[in-house]
């Protein structure tokens, strides 16, 4: 599967961290994006490494595992490895692909290219971010 430029940035465009990303900056993304393909039980992401990519599932799913218990299934839209790529800390979870799995990888000094090129990127995301976060809280509010 290889995907088209405008695949890369329709596909990124669904992503809700993504949603508040102008055409021009999920553009300029989609342009810094790489299809990697992974085998069934290929951990894609490890659990405590410092992470240097966020993935978006293009094709296939994957496992989310902390500390040895499976947590979350993604699929295809589904996003992960932004936090460490972020602020550079530590992987939370690992990720496994389940059956082959193809994924858009962006490398973090890829992703902070685009933001210095694209400053409205920046702010897309810290509204993505920010979106993700409010539902988390509201979500623990009874």
């Amino acid at each position: 599967m290889t995907l088209t430029r405008d695949r890369r940035a329709e596909l990124l465009a669904a992503a809700p961290l993504l949603a508040e990303v102008d055409a021009p900056g999920l553009g300029r993304i989609a342009d810094r994006t790489v299809e990697v393909v992974f085998t069934d039980g290929h951990v894609i992401a490890r659990q405590g490494e410092i992470g240097t990519g966020f993935f978006m599932i293009a094709a296939g799913s994957a496992r989310v595992v902390r500390d040895g218990q499976t947590i979350a299934t993604l699929g295809p839209g589904d996003f992960f490895g932004e936090l460490s790529v972020l602020d550079g800390r530590p992987r939370v979870a690992g990720v496994i692909a389940e059956g082959e799995t193809t994924c858009l990888a962006l490398a973090s000094w890829d992703l902070e290219a685009v933001i210095t090129e694209q400053p409205s990127v920046a702010l897309g995301l810290l509204r993505g971010l920010a979106e993700r976060l409010r539902a988390l809280t509201e979500a623990g509010r009874h």
